[in-house]
C-alpha cells in the first residue's frame, strides 16, 4: 500500500498513539474535578498547553483545545464578527479558502455581515494589491491560510502582516492547518496574526483535537457555552489523551522539521519533474519556495479527477481529488477555480500529498503505475 493523501490526515506516530493509551487509561479523571484525579489530569493539561506554546514561541494562555480545524476556523470566523460587530461589520477572505472559513463568512452574511472575497494570481497567491483595496473603514477580519490545501499555494503571511501593521483595529486569521511541518512556524505567526487555526491530526497527531491560537489580549466571542472551560472561553470536557498526543506529535514533528522537509522536497521534486515529461498532464501546483514541499496537483487531459484516483486505488495507492471535504461532492478544486483554470481542467485536478513516512520506492512504484494509468486514458485524451 502507497498512501498519498496525507494533506487530508496522517498515520498517527505510534508514540502519540502510546500517549494516548496511557493517559486515557491512568490519567481518566475530569480536569474540572476538584479531587486529586481531576487535579492530576489539570496538571497534564497544563503542562500539554506549556508544551504546545513554547514549540510555537508564544504563551500558554494563548493556547486554545478545540476539536480540529474546522471547529477552529468557525470560532475564528463567527467569534470575531460576533465580538467586534460594533465596530464594523465587513470582513475580508481569501477566495481559496477552506469550507470551514468560506461557509462560516456566508453564513455571516445571513446575519447582515459583509464578505470581500480577495482575489488570487494564477499560482494562487494572493494579490496583495486587490486586498488592500478591498480594506475599509469598517473591516473587521482579514482571514488567509497559511499553506493552501489544494495545490499547496504558501501564502505571504509576512507581507499580509505588514499590510495591516497600521490598522490594529483589523483582526487577522490565519489557517494553519496545512502549516505544521511544511513552514517555519515563525513565518506562520508572526508578530502581527492575531488567531491561528490548527489540527492534530495533519501533523501525525489524533483526529478530532486541535486549538486556537489567540493572540494574548485580544478578544473573541465564545461558540460554546457552559462549563467554563478554557479560560471560559471554550465549554466542554477537555479531550486530554488526545491532547498529551497531540504535544507530543508536535514536538516530533518540529524537531526533525529541517530534516523531514528536504526528504519531502526532494520526493516532491522527482514525481514533479516526471509528471511534466507527459503531454497530456497539466501540473497546477509548482516547486519554487511559494509551494508546500508535500504537495503535488495535477490532472490527466479529459480524465476526471475520481476517476484517476479510483484506476490508482486498484494498485493500493491512494491519492484525493481535491481536499477531502469536497472530494465526494465531486466538486472541482475551488482553488483553481479562483486561479482562473476552466472548469473542465479543474475537474481532472487529483492531489498527491507527501509526508516523511514516505519514500523513493513508493515514488518509483507510483510512476510505474501512473505510467501503465496513462497509457490507458489514451482514447479520452484525444
Amino acid at each position: 500500500m502507497i498512501y498519498f493523501d496525507n494533506a487530508a490526515t496522517t498515520q498517527p506516530y505510534p508514540e502519540a498513539m502510546a500517549t494516548y493509551q496511557q493517559v486515557a487509561t491512568k490519567i481518566f479523571g475530569n480536569p474540572s474535578s476538584l479531587h486529586g484525579l481531576g487535579g492530576q489530569a489539570t496538571r497534564l493539561l497544563e503542562a500539554s498547553r506549556r508544551q504546545i506554546a513554547e514549540l510555537l514561541g508564544c504563551l500558554p494562555e494563548e493556547i486554545f483545545f478545540t476539536s480540529g480545524g474546522t471547529e477552529s476556523d468557525n470560532w475564528a470566523i463567527k467569534g470575531t464578527a460576533l465580538e467586534k460587530s460594533s465596530f464594523g461589520k465587513h470582513l475580508i477572505v481569501s477566495s481559496v479558502e477552506h469550507p470551514a472559513v468560506r461557509t462560516s463568512a456566508k453564513w455571516l452574511e445571513t446575519l447582515g455581515f459583509e464578505v470581500s472575497y480577495a482575489p488570487v494570481d494564477k499560482a494562487g497567491l494572493i494579490d496583495l494589491p486587490a486586498l488592500s483595496a478591498l480594506i475599509r473603514p469598517d473591516t473587521i477580519l482579514v482571514s488567509v491560510m497559511a499553506v493552501n490545501n489544494e495545490i499547496g499555494a504558501i501564502q505571504p503571511i509576512s507581507a499580509i502582516s505588514d499590510l495591516l501593521a497600521d490598522k490594529p483595529g483589523i483582526t487577522f486569521h490565519v489557517d494553519a492547518v496545512q502549516a505544521v511541518g511544511k513552514r517555519d512556524m515563525a513565518d506562520v505567526l508572526t508578530d502581527r496574526v492575531d488567531l491561528a487555526s490548527f489540527s492534530s491530526h495533519k501533523f501525525r497527531g489524533l483526529r478530532g483535537v486541535g486549538w486556537l491560537y489567540k493572540k494574548s489580549g485580544k478578544r473573541i466571542a465564545p461558540l460554546l457555552t457552559g462549563g467554563g472551560q478554557e479560560s471560559d472561553l471554550r465549554s466542554t470536557t477537555e479531550n486530554l489523551p488526545a491532547i498529551a498526543a497531540t504535544a507530543k506529535a508536535l514536538r516530533l514533528t518540529l524537531e526533525n522539521d529541517h530534516d523531514q522537509r528536504v526528504k519531502v522536497r526532494a520526493m516532491r521534486d522527482v514525481l514533479h519533474k516526471a509528471l511534466s515529461q507527459f503531454e497530456d498532464v497539466r501540473l497546477f501546483s509548482g516547486t519554487d519556495e511559494w509551494f508546500s514541499p508535500s504537495i503535488i496537483t495535477f490532472g490527466i487531459k479529459g480524465v476526471r479527477g475520481e476517476v484517476t484516483v479510483h484506476a490508482f486505488e486498484e494498485h493500493e495507492i491512494y491519492l484525493s481529488t481535491t481536499s477531502a471535504c469536497s472530494s465526494k461532492a465531486g466538486q472541482p478544486a475551488g482553488t483553481l477555480i479562483a486561479m482562473g483554470v476552466p472548469v473542465r481542467d479543474a475537474q481532472t485536478a487529483v492531489r498527491i500529498s507527501l509526508d516523511a513516512h514516505n519514500d523513493m520506492g513508493q515514488v518509483e512504484q507510483f510512476l510505474t503505475i501512473f505510467k501503465q494509468i496513462y497509457d490507458k486514458t489514451e482514447k479520452v485524451r484525444r
